[in-house]
């Protein structure tokens, strides 16, 4: 196995001179090859839509493609308006004006309900009309008190189109399903949508969405007074606020990630030399990162956007290695080309042996059910590979062809090499406490784990005064939710939804919703057809209010629906299939944590099967959708982070060659994850489906320092058998660019913190700690760990000069 290292060694020593010498032949290539990776960066897209988070073949895809296929879209784009009445003429004639422009206006629009145009069913003698609310304008104050006392006092217009004071009401916009022209009525029924192939069915995305979004806002921004304040919220407002903040990040924490970094590595280096070289690689292998992830129609999304500032750091650490060995080896000898196959030889291996961990780590995320997730284990690996490729072959280029001139100051202080020795004695003298003490923080770490707890609520990643976050808030304090749970009942008999019987079921289901809740999240609204018929019914009745009821005879309710259609309503198609065997059953929640979504969903599913047990029932909506993104997240987090510790331990036990200390490397590669996770819970931090990603990535991380530390420690144990020697020496060498690797790693990581997201902030905190509590156990507990392996090997100290 040593004469295998040591082939390979003398095999990257070659190649640091092969490139050196073809040094242009080397850029022209990889100028070639990040060009034609670049050249689709036009491609990248963001994708913050809920159903961005499903691989194609989810079944709660298909069941919410079903549903839209059939009822259209459930996800709305609500514009709240808050004036001093809402019952005024001038408000009102405001309102209109402002309705009629966003009809006219809107991209992708389906349909926009507010007071103007609610449902209005009346009876005129024994004629049914359905018209507009407002299509008798109001003339007097005597108008305007009938308005008020029949819109407040009608179900399906308060929480909805008013709020329950009176004192808020709404613009409901509704987008189009699809972009295939096949908007289908619903009363066409779902076999006739199945006439279009899956795969050519065009949803609204994320893009379409935002364009809506922005087109609402330019249009209400005139409107906007202190007697007509606007807000606009719903899913759509929230997924481009987020898309906005993504992109803010990115615009603003790559520039600043790569400003602290070059300042760390001019500290460090006091050369220009080596804040240019690693910055240029790193920058060509982050924009060929991107560049291949819009070949690939990878979108960034809001667990994929951490990517550059973690690729960036990750290919700084390459370079950091391979100069640090440079820049030692050129000060004594003077020879360039000669230093660099030097550092190539020295380092190179180990800088490889990172790489496929770092990559093996994140690669477990390809089997996530969460396509996000799945996603980062297609792209980060690919990142970090290239990282690498860039590392290996630019690097040395550059160095080849640019003068570097040797170093007029001494490389490190004997202060510096002081701390190094003193560290190596420590740990090595006093193995026995540091092992206790590591056993001590595992011990409180696992404490402080067992009262982590699982948090997901997207819009608390925007800053408190995001206008998209402030307006969802309101709008569920006024509307009673913003965000919607579906039931699709099917009887499976055409006309099924004219019995009685069923009907009056449907009727106590819509009441029995508002007794559900978890926690905070408390279905607020709910509704469906039986809300029609009984308008219909009192209609015809005269409308007198003792017939807002569902009649007992089946063919009164099929006349009576007839008679609705015949009116030149299309509302019926919203909630019912064509030959009325299904039915769409609404509820309304307001914005809050997917994990008690989850439990609610569970409970609405239990409840309709239970209730409906001849029936096939659906439930879906954005509530089912996020329900679904709990389950996929969790299982994806353990089965990640199972393979990942998998995929490390048997890559360390082969790169370390021996299964025994292979093995125990993984100890000070766990402690600072176990810390990290049980910091977690002791101070509160949740996880959500932003971060239960970290523990594989950090993982991918920590293992770096391990790989370097042991690929060293080897090579000086084997030249001596001395333990504190060789650790000594590591130190010595490794141990220094070690340092500087996490140094730069930490405070990239920590560019973070100045992000707009909460959840980048999050992120940008624990990485960076885990990295330091990565430094330090590597620094005190590896060779801790290597005095107890080797204990009947350990001599007295050695003063040798470091090699």
């Amino acid at each position: 196995m040593k004469n295998i290292r040591l082939h390979i060694e003398n095999m990257f020593a070659d190649w640091g001179r092969l490139v050196c010498r073809h040094r242009l032949k080397a850029l022209l290539f990889m100028l070639l090859f990040s060009l034609a990776l670049m050249s689709q960066l036009p491609q990248l897209r963001v994708d913050t839509n809920s159903e961005s988070y499903f691989k194609k073949g989810d079944q709660a895809l298909l069941d919410y493609n079903a549903f839209r296929d059939q009822f259209g879209m459930d996800d709305l784009l609500i514009v709240g308006v808050e004036p001093p009445d809402v019952f005024d003429h001038a408000f009102l004639e405001k309102l209109r004006r402002l309705h009629r422009e966003l009809e006219d206006k809107v991209p992708y629009l389906a349909d926009i309900t507010s007071l103007i145009n609610a449902r209005n069913t009346r009876g005129e003698g024994d004629t049914l009309s359905v018209e507009d609310l407002l299509a008798q304008w109001p003339q007097n104050i005597d108008d305007l008190t009938t308005l008020r006392q029949r819109v407040l006092s009608n179900p399906l217009y308060v929480d909805l189109l008013i709020s329950r004071d009176g004192s808020f009401t709404t613009l409901v916009l509704k987008g189009r399903a699809r972009l295939d022209g096949a908007e289908e009525d619903v009363l066409a029924g779902f076999d006739e949508s199945e006439s279009i192939p899956k795969e050519q069915k065009r949803y609204l995305d994320s893009s379409q969405k935002a364009e809506m979004v922005r087109a609402v806002e330019k249009i209400v921004e005139p409107y906007r007074a202190a007697d007509f304040q606007i807000h606009l919220g719903g899913m759509p407002v929230v997924d481009v606020a987020l898309q906005s903040s993504i992109k803010q990040d990115l615009d603003r924490l790559t520039p600043l990630s790569m400003l602290v970094t070059a300042i760390f590595l001019l500290l460090l280096f006091r050369r220009v030399s080596g804040v240019i070289y690693p910055m240029l690689t790193v920058i060509l292998s982050l924009l060929s990162t991107f560049g291949a992830m819009a070949a690939l129609d990878i979108p960034m999304t809001d667990v994929g956007h951490i990517l550059p500032t973690f690729l960036l750091v990750v290919g700084v650490g390459d370079s950091v290695h391979i100069l640090t060995i440079f820049y030692r080896q050129l000060n004594r000898s003077g020879d360039k080309v000669e230093a660099i196959a030097f550092a190539l030889g020295h380092s190179a291996l180990a800088v490889l042996m990172t790489s496929l961990t770092t990559a093996g780590g994140l690669a477990s995320f390809v089997i996530a059910d969460a396509a996000p997730i799945a996603d980062l284990g297609i792209i980060a690996p690919l990142g970090v590979i290239l990282a690498l490729i860039y590392t290996l072959v630019l690097l040395p280029a550059l160095i080849g062809l640019l003068p570097v001139r040797r170093g007029r100051i001494k490389e490190q202080g004997p202060a510096i090499d002081h701390l190094f020795t003193a560290i190596a004695r420590i740990a090595c003298r006093h193995s026995g406490k540091i092992l206790l003490v590591g056993s001590t923080v595992l011990v409180l770490s696992l404490i402080g784990m067992s009262q982590v707890r699982f948090y997901h609520n997207a819009l608390t990643w925007l800053p408190a005064d995001s206008a998209a976050r402030g307006a969802t808030a309101l709008m569920d304090q006024k509307l009673r939710g913003t965000v919607t749970l579906e039931a699709v009942i099917d009887t499976k008999h055409p006309g099924g939804l004219y019995e009685p019987q069923f009907l009056h079921q449907l009727e106590a289901s819509n009441l029995h919703a508002l007794d559900l809740s978890v926690g905070d999240i408390t279905i607020g609204k709910s509704w469906s057809v039986d809300t029609i018929l009984k308008e219909i019914h009192r209609a015809l009745n005269e409308n007198r209010p003792e017939f807002y009821a569902i009649p007992d005879d089946r063919k009164l309710v099929a006349q009576e629906f007839l008679l609705f259609e015949g009116s030149g309503s299309d509302d019926l198609e919203e909630l019912v299939n064509r030959d009325f065997s299904k039915v769409r059953l609404t509820m309304k929640a307001p914005f809050g944590d997917l994990f008690k979504y989850r439990r609610l969903f569970e409970e609405v599913k239990d409840y309709f099967a239970t209730t409906y047990p001849e029936a096939d029932v659906q439930v879906t909506g954005v509530v089912g959708l996020f329900a679904r993104m709990v389950e996929t997240a969790i299982t994806s987090m353990v089965e990640s982070y199972l393979l990942s510790l998998a995929v490390i331990t048997l890559l360390m036990m082969v790169l370390i060659g021996r299964v025994r200390i292979g093995m125990l490397s993984m100890i000070p590669n766990l402690l600072p994850l176990i810390t990290l996770v049980g910091l977690m819970g002791w101070v509160g931090i949740p996880f959500d489906l932003s971060n239960t990603i970290i523990g594989s990535v950090a993982i991918g991380l920590v293992v770096d320092d391990t790989i370097h530390f042991m690929h060293n420690f080897r090579r000086y144990f084997e030249q001596r058998g001395e333990v504190l020697w060789a650790v000594e020496q590591t130190l010595l060498t490794t141990g220094r660019a070690m340092a500087i690797t996490s140094v730069v790693l930490a405070s990239g990581f920590f560019t973070c913190l100045w992000s707009s997201m909460l959840n980048t902030q999050t992120f940008g905190l624990l990485m960076g700690l885990a990295v330091i509590f990565a430094l330090i156990s590597d620094f005190f507990l590896t060779p801790a760990l290597m005095v107890m392996v080797h204990r009947n090997k350990t001599t007295t100290p050695t003063e040798a000069t470091p090699s």
